[in-house]
């Protein structure tokens, strides 16, 4: 189960919790320019924009939870069990692995209005990356600093959805997850007045009531609504300092803790990583589960023109800073 969300101050901001009851070795990876981006049954593209976000690196290869562009276009793909659907090969069509498909498209994307003009001849293809890597069940937001989109694949075809809250979690398909806002509608970060009846003298005793009924469970459903009303609301400074903290903040209002979703066998769904990645400038910043100190790590302090992943694994250990 995760949360993705973009924001926007004086830059642009896109990032993503990734949920679930262990790690697989992720690392924040740089993809250089020249690095060759391989693909099953595509031409391997030999220069392409550069990138960063968190990917598993098997065999020598990226595979990208999420990642942003040079050119500050942004890519998450969050599990979408039981309704992704991906196809066999098909003729005069681009058949991209769903492994491959965040390189794909921010490797040649600058743009939003470039993905989806590039998505009309995409054909997702089931081909797994290994025996022990089969394709992942997702659906995946695209988002750059004017616009965001949603991408499905599924059964009845490539459904592409204008995205105005700039949020992304799990199931349902997020048409529906759309139109559960109308049910919340009424939620506002301002006091009530009393609409319940004239003739009885109502109060707010606290701050806060205004939100009574945001959903506070870790379903899917309620963490968009949840991340929906924080974003839409949420207000910072322009400066990086304001401006990530408040993303995290954002982030921090759908965060899982051990114990609380039990996924069997003893074993807890926890927020293993939060990021957000200032896509204007390149620079990556996350936390872990266990570290809640903001890491940092810069694309352009990288080799762009090489051809070798610069890889930085997470930094997992507490970090507690004693102030006497």
């Amino acid at each position: 189960m995760c949360t993705a969300v973009t924001y926007k101050t004086e830059n642009f901001y896109f990032g993503r919790t990734l949920d679930y009851d262990c790690s697989f070795g992720e690392e924040v990876v740089v993809a250089p320019r020249r690095f060759p981006l391989r693909f099953r049954h595509m031409e391997t593209m030999k220069m392409h924009y550069a990138m960063i976000g968190i990917a598993y690196v098997a065999g020598g290869y990226p595979l990208y939870y999420d990642a942003v562009n040079e050119k500050g276009l942004g890519m998450a793909g969050l599990n979408f069990v039981g309704n992704a659907h991906y196809n066999e090969k098909a003729p005069d069509k681009e058949n991209v692995a769903q492994f491959e498909f965040i390189p794909w498209i921010l490797g040649q994307c600058d743009s939003v209005k470039q993905a989806r003009n590039l998505l009309g001849n995409i054909n997702l293809v089931n081909t797994p990356f290994s025996e022990e890597l089969p394709p992942a069940q997702l659906h995946w937001m695209i988002a750059d600093r004017t616009e965001a989109i949603t991408v499905e694949f599924v059964k009845e075809g490539l459904r592409i959805y204008d995205n105005p809250v700039g949020v992304l979690t799990n199931n349902p398909p997020f048409d529906e997850q759309m139109f559960q806002l109308n049910n919340y509608m009424h939620l506002s970060p301002k006091d009530p007045r009393n609409h319940f009846s004239e003739k009885l003298p109502l109060n707010t005793y606290s701050r806060g009531m205004g939100a009574l009924g945001l959903p506070g469970d870790l379903s899917s459903q309620s963490r968009f609504v949840r991340a929906a009303f924080t974003k839409m609301n949420s207000v910072s400074g322009d400066s990086e300092e304001e401006s990530v903290s408040q993303f995290f903040h954002i982030l921090g209002s759908v965060r899982q803790q051990r114990g609380c979703c039990e996924t069997g066998d003893g074993k807890y769904e926890i927020t293993v990583y939060t990021s957000c990645c200032n896509a204007d400038k390149g620079i990556y910043y996350y936390t872990t589960y266990e570290n809640h100190q903001i890491t940092g790590v810069d694309m352009f302090r990288e080799d762009l023109d090489g051809a070798q992943l610069a890889c930085c694994p997470l930094i997992c250990k507490e970090q507690i800073r004693m102030q006497n």
